[in-house]
């Protein structure tokens, strides 16, 4: 019974529910960025490139399945080795800027946690005077 106690204790600590907590926004967030790197960004850097659709770029690595369509939809349905370099660069891109994202959320959290730890407040009066005394006392 003290086993269930001690994961029940591990489990209701505030840095496990904390942790599960990141979890769940975290992936709520990475599919915001995935949205946002594939429906905004992406088209923008391809509209830039010349139309280009970063999802499409592959190269096929062996011979050509007779009567396959030339996409890598239809290639990788017939079971082609297709290298499909152009996800990669939509993934890559995706985490930069996500990182960058993260980056500026810390920048933006440590900024607030200076302003919000303010200097101490200075020492009341009546102690700075009771220390005195008793400083004085102590030469005498």
């Amino acid at each position: 019974m003290s086993f269930l106690k001690e994961f029940r204790e591990f489990a209701v600590k505030g840095n496990v529910i904390d942790l599960a907590v990141g979890v769940i926004i975290g992936a709520a967030f990475g599919k915001i960025v995935d949205s946002l790197v594939s429906d905004i960004i992406m088209p923008l850097v391809g509209l830039i490139f010349g139309k280009l659709d970063f999802s499409n770029l592959y190269i096929v690595l062996g011979p050509r399945p007779a009567g396959v369509a030339d996409t890598l939809v239809e290639l990788k349905k017939a079971g082609a080795p297709v290298l499909a370099y152009g996800n990669f660069i939509t993934i890559a891109v995706n985490f930069v800027i996500l990182a960058f994202i993260i980056f500026l959320m810390v920048k933006q959290i440590n900024k607030l946690r200076k302003t919000s730890e303010a200097a101490p407040a200075p020492t009341p009066e009546d102690t700075v005077l009771l220390r005195e005394i008793r400083d004085s006392l102590k030469r005498s």
